[in-house]
């Protein structure tokens, strides 16, 4: 009987610690956890996690410094956002006006380019507003606007969202049922784009992940330099977050050789090509 009891209550405990360590895990946010060091420093991105790309790089870091990573799905425009109120050591982004800002005013720092890829314009085969012709990405916003095609937009203040908003400004303001707000991230739009036989401006990375399960769209339009996009690291300043110190080294670690192979062949062995250029192509598109 004794015996019984004592098994039972090990069992409660055992039980019990699970749903604790669930809940405390839960209570970081984290989308994904590399590594199981309490040394644990938490970064914010989107695609560059999405993609696996965040994890080929921790993975390779955490060898070395004995760390772990707690990665939180944002959009540039919301990585930024948590970078201010300290709710997270660092960030990858690509939104260059507000990342020069947040150096600015003080609350980032060590803002460092670490590489880039580009935007395409995707959209239906058939190509109904005839954005194949289209000399630039503002053109090709215009035709589309003009016929009333279908387009996605991820409307979330991402660095895409911003993209895009900047090139409709050079001519039009989109608005109508055409233009649909999706609220979501890279990959879910564009297989929303893909279902609904919609255009949809899509970073080159995630085509090349993408592209083997998309039956309805293709590449209609790049080239434009305006679309090339370029990624920068940012970090708390010193003292700001408990884990900035690692924040800050890995920063130091992506832009090394090291760290810049790893991101220049990422995709390589799974899809044939490469799916982020290095900071040494990028330096002549940064702005």
């Amino acid at each position: 009987m004794v015996r019984s009891i004592a098994r039972l209550l090990y069992a409660l405990i055992f039980v019990f610690s699970l749903s604790f360590a669930s809940l405390s895990l839960a209570g970081d946010n984290c989308n994904e956890i590399y590594g199981d060091s309490s040394q644990r420093f938490t970064l914010a991105t989107g695609s560059p996690g999405e993609l696996g790309l965040l994890k080929a790089l921790t993975e390779e870091f955490n060898k070395n410094h004995g760390t772990s990573l707690c990665w939180k799905k944002a959009g540039s425009g919301a990585s930024l956002k948590l970078l201010k109120e300290k709710k997270v050591d660092m960030i990858m982004v690509h939104a260059p006006a507000a990342e020069k800002k947040a150096v600015q005013e003080g609350w980032a720092m060590k803002r460092t380019l670490i590489g880039s890829n580009e935007f395409y314009i995707v959209g239906p085969t058939e190509d109904p507003a005839g954005i194949k012709q289209a000399k630039s990405a503002a053109d090709a916003y215009g035709r589309i606007a003009k016929t009333g095609a279908r387009f996605f937009s991820r409307g979330d203040n991402s660095g895409t969202h911003k993209k895009e908003m900047s090139v409709w400004k050079a001519g039009v303001q989109p608005s109508g049922p055409w233009y649909i707000i999706t609220k979501d991230f890279m990959m879910a739009t564009l297989k929303r784009a893909d279902s609904e036989q919609g255009y949809f401006m899509t970073d080159s990375s995630t085509w090349v992940a993408a592209k083997k399960d998309l039956s309805n769209l293709k590449i209609l339009f790049r080239g434009d330099p305006y679309l090339i996009n370029t990624y920068h690291a940012l970090c708390q300043p010193e003292g700001a977050t408990p884990g900035q110190k690692w924040g800050s080294l890995f920063i130091d670690f992506v832009s090394s050789e090291r760290g810049q192979k790893i991101l220049g062949s990422y995709g390589s062995d799974l899809y044939g090509e490469g799916m982020y250029n290095d900071a040494a192509y990028a330096k002549q598109y940064d702005h």
